[in-house]
């Protein structure tokens, strides 16, 4: 009987905001717009992190990296989300549901463990700064990354899964504006106690340990910068990684305040609306922020552009 509940699943209603028209047409443009920028402004840090040879260092390795991952993880959900706000359909296949839940999990906890790769490279650049070219080698950078989408990707792939697995009893319409894990668990009709405790156990690792090692990393360049004698030495050291610092914040502030708010009874318009901005803009603001608070990317940018428009 258990198999004949699961294979009754052939696709699931996204919900989303089907039910304020005005607000879907309202949002489709504001979403499309800052899809875009995202696109153009990562797609920018990364050709000019591989074409300006000054930048072929392991700072601008991984910040490589999480251009590569905020591309991937909006394209996961983004593309389709537009389409559904312009129609009356919005379906998604079994299998594209699972893909898209795959893809999204394992975007967003590479971005943690990357953010805390990041933090520790600035702790060795700005700690150990003779030292820094050994300790951090271009062989370490790769594994580091490597490792880092590897894991995550079999961690998404498992938990994709588990909850695939389970039975869902005709139950089809999703709560959620994509195939986020949780609303699509809420639909099981079996046991997800295995489905939750992987869960649990993924969110403490890739959340708190990450966060408490970028913090550790921090409170050691801290203490290191603030032994620097000379002010213009104390700016110089901050400048390397204040950009990082701003992501960091941005990145893990938002989540604490998705998940930490009080949880209503009934879903609120607000919080989904305030759920979709998160999810585009944070990896909008990221090249932002690495283009504005680093002399090194735009001085790069303005070369790179140079060059093209010179070879013309």
């Amino acid at each position: 009987m258990e198999l004949v509940n699961r294979t009754e699943i052939s696709e699931f209603f996204l919900k989303g905001f089907s039910g304020y028209p005005a607000l879907e047409h309202l949002l489709f443009p504001v979403c499309s717009a800052m899809y875009l920028v995202t696109l153009l402004g990562n797609t920018a840090i990364l050709a000019v992190s591989v074409l300006d040879v000054r930048l072929h260092t392991p700072m601008y390795f991984f910040l490589g990296n999480l251009s590569i991952l905020d591309i991937c993880y909006t394209s996961t959900f983004v593309p389709l989300m537009l389409v559904h706000l312009l129609s009356a359909q919005k379906t998604i296949s079994f299998i594209g549901c699972a893909v898209q839940m795959c893809l999204s999990l394992s975007a967003g906890s590479t971005e943690c463990l990357l953010l805390a790769i990041m933090a520790y490279d600035r702790y060795l650049a700005i700690c150990w700064p003779l030292r820094y070219p050994v300790l951090m080698s271009h062989r370490l950078c790769l594994f580091l990354a490597g490792t880092s989408w590897v894991l995550c990707l079999f961690k998404s792939v498992t938990e994709t899964v588990i909850a695939t697995r389970l039975p869902f009893c005709g139950r089809q319409v999703v709560s959620h504006f994509t195939c986020e894990i949780l609303a699509v668990l809420k639909l099981a009709c079996g046991d997800t106690s295995v489905s939750e405790v992987f869960l649990l156990v993924g969110a403490i690792l890739l959340l708190p340990v990450p966060l408490a090692f970028i913090c550790l990393s921090y409170i050691l360049i801290l203490a290191t910068i603030l032994r620097v004698p000379s002010a213009a030495g104390r700016r110089k050291a901050f400048s390397t990684c204040s950009a990082h610092l701003a992501v960091v914040m941005l990145f893990y502030g938002t989540v604490i305040f998705m998940y930490m708010k009080p949880k209503s009874k009934e879903a609120r318009v607000s919080d989904e609306v305030f759920t979709v901005l998160y999810a585009v803009v944070t990896p909008m603001l990221n090249p932002v922020i690495y283009s504005l608070r680093n002399t090194e990317v735009k001085e790069a940018a303005r070369k790179v552009w140079g060059r093209s428009w010179t070879s013309k």
